[in-house]
């Protein structure tokens, strides 16, 4: 028969596994140190990386984001704060709540042509005439990064994504995911019609009417009823770029 641990037994198994634990407690201290040191040390060459390419930093938008994605890799946000090391050192912050402001501006003045959903490559390219700079000054990156610091003025403000476009919304619509889904048909064209619409996703017509109205109401939509076919075309303004806008688009 098998003899049972005694107590002498289980309290220096239990004295064992107290040595175990702090030599394990031990061990995660040395490497949270470590890792800590190590951040310092990172977080103080970074600095001396901005002070040294402070001017690249500020006029190349490649090297710009470069230097936003160093800076995320230890937990840096240089946009965090207008005061502070980094405010002194670039200077980034007020480019940045600069350009929001423009974005703002440029909004509010193309909202009752394209009812507060602007397509970005498209914002990109009028900030650009804004600022009187070339488009490769003015990456996409800056201009998620300032829009993403409008967020906390509760204006609706943000980007959404709808097919292979990134677009600007300045207005609180709610679109659901039939709007969506015609946004992205209107890519290709432009525009659409009810007969497209359900074609596409094999809708009723009274869906795709419903939704198409629905944008029109909320003014994403422009109606074009003079065509032969007597096909009305739903226009969509946010998704339709201007020439010179589409060779940037595929240049970027």
């Amino acid at each position: 028969m098998r003899r049972r641990p005694g107590i002498a037994g289980l309290q220096n198994a239990a004295a064992t596994r107290d040595k175990f634990r702090q030599v394990g407690e031990n061990v995660a201290k040395v490497r949270t140190d470590v890792m800590q040191e190590q951040l310092a040390t990172f977080r103080s060459q970074l600095e001396e990386f901005a002070r040294k390419h402070k001017s690249d930093i500020r006029k190349n938008s490649v090297f710009r984001q470069q230097f936003h994605e160093m800076c995320a890799k230890v937990g840096v946000d240089p946009l965090a704060s207008n005061k502070g090391v980094w405010a002194e050192l670039l200077g980034i912050g007020d480019f940045y709540y600069e350009l929001g402001v423009q974005i703002v501006d440029i909004c509010i003045a193309t909202r009752s042509h394209n009812g507060g959903l602007i397509d970005l490559l498209e914002l990109r390219k009028l900030l650009c005439q804004k600022r009187k700079t070339d488009l490769g000054s003015l990456s996409s990156d800056d201009c998620l990064r300032a829009i993403s610091k409008l967020k906390v003025l509760g204006s609706g403000f943000e980007v959404i994504s709808v097919g292979k476009k990134k677009l600007v919304r300045s207005v609180p619509t709610e679109l659901n995911k039939d709007h969506n889904g015609i946004l992205e048909l209107a890519q290709a064209k432009g525009y659409v019609t009810v007969e497209q619409v359900e074609k596409e996703f094999s809708w009723s017509a009274g869906r795709a009417i419903d939704a198409l109205e629905t944008l029109l109401k909320e003014g994403l939509a422009m109606i074009d009823d003079g065509h032969s076919d007597g096909k009305r075309r739903y226009w969509f303004p946010c998704v339709t770029l201007s020439p010179d806008a589409s060779g940037s688009e595929a240049k970027s």
